[in-house]
């Protein structure tokens, strides 16, 4: 796991933004404290981070070069099936100086060119320059799970794996209005807009190349409605899971410096755990958890998942002050806003991690293509259960006089009847965004200087469900949109600020094709979430697992703001001055807000007060 980043200047007059590749490529350190290393041509400029994984020698150092220095590259990822395509290589005649992935890709891509990408299993973002053909090549994995950010005008495209990387370089930098637009609806920027106008993220699956100075965009890979599988029998498609999971475990091992996984306490954690235990002699695993607040803390569960595979387990137990004591570095890493309130201990986990490992597995992925969320469960009764449609509708009532939050057992409960009973009136388009949603779009219109409308980027987000059947289509809505845009720009952002690499083995493309073929009763019913992968695991899995309620990795972030944290609000969020000085927000739609976090029924201001903090913190930072 590495950073990269580029330029390709396609006038002259821009050559000189080569000095900025050395600040470039320095602003993404915590990718890669290994070793770093820039590589300039012309009109071409390469940088890299390297956080050193396969191969820890001087072999594995990038920009890497081959054939007489003809093609130069930087990689950031994980191929793990290279060893089989290099014997592939060797055979034909291929000799290797280094035992790495990425001189692998470098040869494939030699003697295939981009078609090679079809040919690799793993996680990426590359770049190839040809200095023969005097060309560029520039990819990002099939899932999203590396990120890949550029800017593109007349006379340069720039590349990078974050956005701190780009804005090194002399870039016009502007506030993007239909991305905060959509930003304060989500707390996240949906791919490919991202929150600087002009900078924008690859999509999954796409690619750039660059010949004779022209530079095109073009989709190597798509995630398509499959047909599904309706001769494999629940019995055989559980033994075909175990199967294909315990081969995507075992390939994301392999590494030259010591793994370990997460482990949370809930059922994807724990099943990675498993397998993976049984591939290694002692596994290390990792939990964190809430000591002063039991209602988000689920380590005991944890727990008992590593005392039944055999684990090296290490809890990391902080207090509400030690949680804190991490809050100034965590938004220090932020490179555009990002208002997943988890990222928070996904940062201080990855950051303790760290201490121990280089590498983790995570269960990531797993809700997302099995169905594993509350809103899963909710969008199956509306298709299914007409009684119990009929019984929130008779609760609506009182649950609009009920305090509504996510911190609290009852006061969630009345939070998600009245979502619910919103949410079964509308059109399935509609109402997976309003699902996704943290706050409607006349929210995000008052909250602006400058309201904006939904446009044609909320159409493509939406199009998996334009042709709605059955909800394996919203299933796959979550997997092209809210995993990479929130959950595995989550991981990538929190684990590389600590240097830690972070495998997930749910995302094997080819897990995710199959499981996206299997029927939808094979995954959810009346009773049951991620049915199949629970039946799957329920005879190695502690009982326990399958009697607790599910809860997200959270944080008491309600009562942070009203106590620790409502100072540092008063500076920012709610300061008058910056306010109206920034340009961005209506000061009295950000009065309001706040006098709905500190009212009896707060409901979620919390996740937006806290989408102002990090976007003000960043703003301060950067403009």
């Amino acid at each position: 796991m590495c950073g990269i980043t580029g330029i390709w200047a396609f006038k002259e007059s821009e050559q000189a933004q080569m000095e900025h590749l050395e600040e470039a490529t320095e602003r993404i350190a915590h990718r890669g404290p290994d070793y770093h290393a820039t590589w300039r041509d012309q009109n071409v400029g390469l940088g890299h981070r390297r956080l050193s994984i396969l191969d820890t020698s001087d072999h594995g150092h990038q920009p890497m070069q081959i054939m007489d220095g003809r093609y130069v590259m930087v990689f950031n990822g994980e191929i793990f099936n290279f060893l089989e395509l290099r014997q592939e290589l060797i055979a034909k005649g291929i000799h290797f100086h280094s035992h790495t992935d990425t001189e692998v890709i470098m040869h494939l891509y030699a003697r295939e060119g981009k078609s090679c990408l079809n040919r690799l299993n793993g996680f990426f973002a590359l770049a190839i320059y040809d200095t023969h053909e005097q060309s560029l090549f520039v990819a990002r994995d099939r899932m999203g799970i590396k990120p890949l950010l550029y800017w593109q005008d007349e006379s340069k495209l720039l590349f990078a794996s974050e956005m701190q990387s780009l804005l090194a370089f002399a870039i016009d930098k502007q506030v993007d209005q239909q991305a905060l637009h959509y930003y304060l609806q989500l707390n996240y920027t949906p791919a490919p807009l991202t929150m600087v106008k002009g900078i924008k993220k690859l999509m999954p699956g796409e690619c750039i190349e660059i010949r004779n100075g022209v530079a095109e965009i073009s989709t190597y890979y798509e995630l398509l409605r499959s047909k599904v599988c309706q001769d494999l029998s629940y019995e055989e498609a559980k033994k075909e899971l175990a199967e294909r999971l315990e081969a995507s475990v075992k390939k994301r091992m392999i590494a030259d410096v010591p793994l370990g996984t997460f482990l949370s306490g809930g059922i994807d954690s724990s099943v990675i755990t498993s397998i993976a235990a049984r591939h290694t002699a002692q596994l290390s695993t990792f939990s964190i958890g809430f000591s002063d607040n039991p209602f988000f803390d689920e380590t005991s569960y944890a727990e008992l998942v590593a005392k039944k595979c055999g684990t090296n387990h290490t809890t990391f137990k902080l207090s509400n002050e030690e949680m804190l004591s991490y809050m100034a570095d965590f938004v220090e890493h932020i490179d555009e806003p990002f208002a997943d309130s988890s990222a928070l201990p996904v940062y201080i986990l990855s950051k303790k991690t760290r201490e121990h490992v280089t590498v983790s597995l995570s269960g990531d992925g797993a809700d997302e293509i099995f169905s594993g969320y509350n809103k899963h469960a909710a969008w199956f009764k509306m298709d299914q259960d007409r009684y119990f449609g009929k019984l929130t509708a008779a609760i609506r009532p009182i649950a609009d006089r009920m305090p509504q939050s996510r911190s609290g057992k009852w006061s969630n409960l009345m939070r998600q009847v009245i979502r619910f009973d919103k949410a079964k009136k509308i059109a399935p388009q509609e109402r997976y965004w309003f699902l996704a949603a943290l706050a409607d779009q006349g929210y995000a219109q008052r909250m602006m200087k400058a309201p904006q409308q939904q446009d044609d980027y909320y159409t493509q987000w939406m199009s998996p469900l334009a042709d709605y059947q059955n909800i394996n289509d919203m299933l796959m809505g979550d997997t092209k949109f809210v995993l990479p845009n929130d959950m595995l720009k989550k991981v990538d952002l929190m684990s590389m600020a600590s240097s830690l690499e972070v495998r997930v083995p749910f995302l094997d493309h080819e897990l995710v094709e199959w499981v996206h073929s299997l029927p939808v009763e094979y995954k959810i019913n009346s009773k049951m979430r991620k049915r199949i992968l629970q039946d799957t695991y329920r005879d190695i899995l502690p009982a326990e697992l399958y009697q607790r309620p599910k809860k997200g990795f959270e944080m008491p972030l309600l009562d942070w703001l009203k106590t620790a944290l409502l100072e540092e609000l008063d500076q920012t969020v709610f300061n008058r001055d910056k306010i109206e000085a920034g340009g961005q927000f209506n000061w009295d739609a950000v009065e309001k807000l706040r006098t709905k976090l500190f009212s009896t029924n707060p409901e979620d201001s919390h996740a937006q007060v806290w989408a102002l903090y990090i976007f003000q913190k960043w703003y301060e930072k950067y403009f």
